[in-house]
């Protein structure tokens, strides 16, 4: 499924809201900022001791990803020092929702001017992964690296930047670096065994030893447990991956992230009502606008077990419920949830749902580019219009207009200063040439779509097992079959996965 690729936007959509840190008591703090927020190599821009106190604090939270607190150590350093650029885009990005996100950037810009230049870098590269301009952040990154060699969080930044534009051996390269510079730098292993955990080529076994390098500086973090549970996924390990997930909980309760990883593994193992259980409970624990983000992945757990049109049912019911539910952000929330309707009703030819569904979210989606008031946010929101439009017509059949729309994304999405804005194209391409029966033209557009979406890489698998090529399929299919990674298209697609790699 396509999603536009404006990174710095998306990391809001999950996040947090304002809430107490947990008594300190239970954490070794200094040992903590040793392997987070003592690793900086680059200015803090205030004249307030407690705005940087907090500052630094709510690093700390981040880099160990305990975003609420984060947040809340970053309210307050602006709190303290109003005119503190770096602070304002770090609530920006822990945000709540878009208008907060909006507002913070707006904020850090105005004071951007008094800040150093490594702060206004940083701030640069919001504002054009906002703008769509992922070629522009990679050269704000790189600006960052040449001013700053010596700073482990500057590599950092640059890997994570490659690592969105699919150039993971210089993502790698980069964390590497950032290690060299900082070994006990905790957020690098764990930016560096990600990678090898999701990114081409991938390393399990790596990825395993560098969670394990970073659980061994923050032993009693719960994030140091999701990650090896994400590890252990990897490998298939689903018990040991259950195991890390409910020691992460334990360490601490009030993190509901936990409960869902758990209510993963147990879709992938096929016990749903415990799955069901562990979604209910972390949508019971979640703050911010966590409820509504749990909830898809509970729908989830029918299409895993081959009822598509359950999900439908309890995704709809959602969107009828978000406005009610006292999240800061229930019109991001029901767009995720009609988005997912809308793929399983393309999916399963349900063409009244995924209509409905469609009908509904291009006016949200529309209300939040008006809200947020940026060009590149604009084009993005219709480019993903375009792309459902031309998706549910070619699944009809209605190939003329699934050409007026491929190509008016395609005229959306020329402007971007991005080398992956042709993948949705190809895909529409994809579906269009399988859906008539076209193998081998789909096979080659879908592979230049985008590959690290398990329902891509799916279809990809399809149009060259039917076009002849069952020994490039096969693999893919293995692969695909013990995934063990939640997505909606990766549960419409995983039964079919395993059968096809017998």
């Amino acid at each position: 499924m396509y999603r536009p690729l404006f990174a710095v936007a998306i990391s809001i959509l999950l996040s947090s809201c304002a809430a107490s840190p947990p008594p300190s008591s239970a954490r070794d703090l200094a040992a903590l900022d040793g392997v987070t927020s003592g690793i900086m190599g680059i200015p803090v821009t205030t004249s307030s001791a407690d705005a940087r106190n907090h500052f630094l604090q709510g690093q700390r939270e981040l880099d160990l990803a305990r975003n609420f607190e984060a947040l809340d150590h970053f309210k307050r350093a602006v709190a303290a020092d109003s005119t503190f650029a770096i602070a304002y885009l770090n609530v920006a990005n822990t945000g709540n929702s878009l208008d907060e996100f909006k507002t913070n950037l707006a904020r850090a810009e105005s004071f951007a001017a008094q800040a150093s230049d490594a702060e206004q870098l940083e701030i640069q590269i919001a504002r054009k992964g906002l703008e769509n301009d992922a070629d522009g952040q990679l050269a704000a990154a790189q600006q960052l690296v040449a001013k700053y060699p010596q700073s482990p969080r500057a590599y950092l930044t640059l890997g994570n930047l490659e690592t969105g534009l699919n150039k993971n051996a210089d993502a790698r390269a980069s964390y590497e670096k950032a290690l060299a510079l900082a070994p006990r730098f905790a957020a690098a292993h764990v930016a560096l065994a990600t990678s090898y955990l999701f990114g081409e080529p991938s390393d399990f076994n790596e990825a395993l030893q560098h969670f394990q390098a970073a659980e061994a500086l923050a032993p009693k973090e719960p994030a140091m447990h999701d990650n090896l549970g994400d590890a252990q996924r990897a490998l298939n390990n689903l018990s040991r991956a259950r195991v890390e997930y409910t020691r992460g909980h334990a360490l601490n309760p009030r993190d509901a992230g936990m409960l869902q990883q758990r209510g993963h593994v147990n879709s992938f193992a096929g016990d749903y009502d415990a799955a069901r259980a562990d979604y209910d409970s972390a949508m019971a624990v979640g703050r911010g606008n966590e409820r509504g983000f749990f909830a898809p992945f509970r729908a989830y757990v029918s299409a895993y077990a081959g009822n598509a049109p359950g999900a439908i049912v309890e995704l709809n019911r959602l969107v009828a419920q978000a406005d009610g539910m006292g999240i800061p952000d229930p019109v991001t929330v029901k767009i995720n949830a009609l988005s997912n309707v809308a793929l399983i009703g393309i999916d399963i030819k349900d063409f009244a749902n995924a209509d409905a569904a469609l009908k509904q979210r291009t006016p949200l989606m529309m209300q939040q580019a008006d809200r947020v008031g940026s060009a590149g946010f604009r084009r993005a929101q219709q480019q993903g219009v375009a792309y459902f439009n031309a998706w549910l017509a070619a699944r009809k059949g209605d190939y003329k207009t699934a050409k007026r729309e491929t190509d008016r994304l395609t005229a959306l999405v020329t402007p971007d200063a991005n080398p992956r804005k042709m993948e949705p194209v190809h895909q529409l391409k994809g579906f269009v040439a399988l859906y008539q029966g076209h193998n081998a033209e789909a096979a080659a557009q879908f592979a230049q779509g985008n590959l690290l979406d398990p329902y891509i890489k799916f279809n990809y698998a399809m149009a060259l097992d039917g076009s002849g090529k069952s020994d490039k399929a096969k693999p893919i299919f293995r692969e695909l079959a013990i995934y063990n990674f939640n997505s909606l298209g990766y549960a419409l697609i995983r039964k079919e996965a395993q059968q096809m790699a017998m």
